[in-house]
């Protein structure tokens, strides 16, 4: 059965947060989410789930979209009308153009971000940890990751680059001005939130609190940015103290509710607050934005932010575009190889099974022949053999170099190919 590399998803372009959160694919949704790579029919996959996208990359038959499709929309416990319209589907060189381009960051939100390689890496890890990432995944993977660090060697698309964070703390600073008056939380202590620090100390914060379910990482990351670590259970207490809250945790659900801002406000007397949530799905109450002097934002409020950088980039994506249309010829050369040579072998064993046969019975006919007129006449068919199957062999590659299999189901149909014992099966792809 053919086998095709594809990717389904869905990202910032395709769907709203409102839409991302309820099909996100986060660790701390149930293990079943992450047995979508062991679905019957899906030879091998991995998961990419992050604030801006949901991808599923994945090993198998033209049936594969659909089963996945099915299965993700099932355990997000939602429809699959509701999910599809949201999606996109690449296959075959679409599909790697597509992961090369993720993995280098010019899918990105912010182009040229670094964060999305290492969110690769680590679906890559989860996927390798499952058994789901094999021959072809594998492969692919190591493949985008070289690719991301050529265009960030050979182009200049990562220098200054802005990230979320970034346009985070731009975003407050456009607020509230200068911000040496003002007191900040962050809540989440992972790559995102340590960025958020990092530039909120730079733009001269007054006073910055930490928060993290799990309080060690808060106070490592507190001192690194001469913060004070608060536990995660005293989270709505502190939050009357601080006038900027930016929350990016991998939480499943709301941490801060609509009544936990509504109560804090007369501690305030009312004073503005800004609240800006990167996480998705999402940390805090949407309807907390009808309260009176509280401004919310989430993360796809932040695409005007970046508009700047992503035009400042433009040419750098153009060069990088080269390089990656350059590694696809070179994937997509070992594929071609992987998935050609049993039949390139069987149809060369097909050829000298028939050619040993006549050899045999034209040797019974002519009687017994001396040594060196045997191995003339093996030498010649050797050579026959090689000018027959040339051309085909040379059809093969040449029309293979789209990578469509159906010149190859059409060859082994041709010379009854599939009649021969395999003992080297190949994992074919579109």
């Amino acid at each position: 059965m053919e086998q095709h590399i594809y990717l389904i998803g869905m990202n910032h372009r395709t769907a709203s947060i409102d839409v991302r959160e309820c099909f996100a694919l986060t660790e701390h949704c149930s293990k079943d989410d992450w047995a979508i790579p062991l679905i019957k029919g899906i030879q091998e996959s991995l998961i990419l789930s992050t604030c801006n996208r949901v991808e599923i990359l994945a090993v198998g038959d033209s049936n594969t979209p659909e089963i996945i499709l099915s299965a993700w929309a099932k355990v997000k416990t939602r429809s699959i009308e509701e999910l599809v319209p949201h999606t996109y589907t690449y296959q075959g060189r679409s599909a790697i153009s597509h992961l090369f381009c993720v993995a280098s960051s010019l899918d990105s939100m912010v182009l040229g971000e670094p964060q999305i390689l290492g969110q690769l890496k680590d679906a890559y890890k989860l996927a390798t940890i499952a058994g789901a990432s094999k021959t072809i995944l594998n492969r692919l993977l190591h493949k985008a990751f070289s690719v991301a660090k050529r265009v960030r060697t050979e182009t200049s698309i990562a220098s200054n680059a802005v990230s979320i964070s970034y346009a985070a703390v731009k975003l407050a600073k456009k607020i509230f001005g200068t911000m040496n008056q003002y007191k900040a939380m962050l809540i989440g202590a992972g790559e995102m939130a340590e960025l958020a620090a990092m530039h909120l100390m730079q733009a001269g914060i007054q006073q910055l609190k930490i928060v993290n379910r799990t309080y060690s990482q808060a106070q490592e990351l507190a001192s690194q940015f001469r913060g004070e670590a608060i536990p995660f259970e005293k989270l709505v207490t502190y939050l009357a103290e601080v006038d900027i809250v930016i929350s990016s945790t991998g939480a499943p659900q709301t941490i801060i509710h609509f009544n936990d801002i509504k109560n804090i406000l007369s501690k305030r007397k009312h004073y503005p607050m800004l609240f800006i949530d990167i996480a998705v799905p999402r940390d805090i109450d949407p309807n907390v934005h009808q309260l009176d002097n509280i401004y919310l934002y989430d993360i796809d409020d932040l695409k005007e932010i970046v508009e700047d950088n992503i035009v400042q980039r433009q040419d750098e994506a153009i060069k990088a575009k080269h390089i990656i249309q350059d590694e696809i010829d070179s994937f997509c050369a070992w594929l071609q190889a992987l998935i050609l040579q049993p039949t390139i072998v069987d149809l060369r064993k097909r050829f000298s099974t028939y050619a040993e046969e006549e050899l045999e019975r034209t040797l019974k006919k002519i009687g017994p022949v001396d040594r060196k007129t045997r191995e003339a006449l093996e030498t010649m068919i050797d050579a026959l053999i090689r000018k027959l199957t040339h051309d085909p062999i040379s059809y093969l590659k040449c029309a293979h170099r789209t990578i469509d299999t159906n010149h190859i189901t059409l060859a082994r149909q041709m010379f009854n190919l599939d009649k021969i014992p395999q003992t080297n099966k190949a994992v074919n792809e579109d």
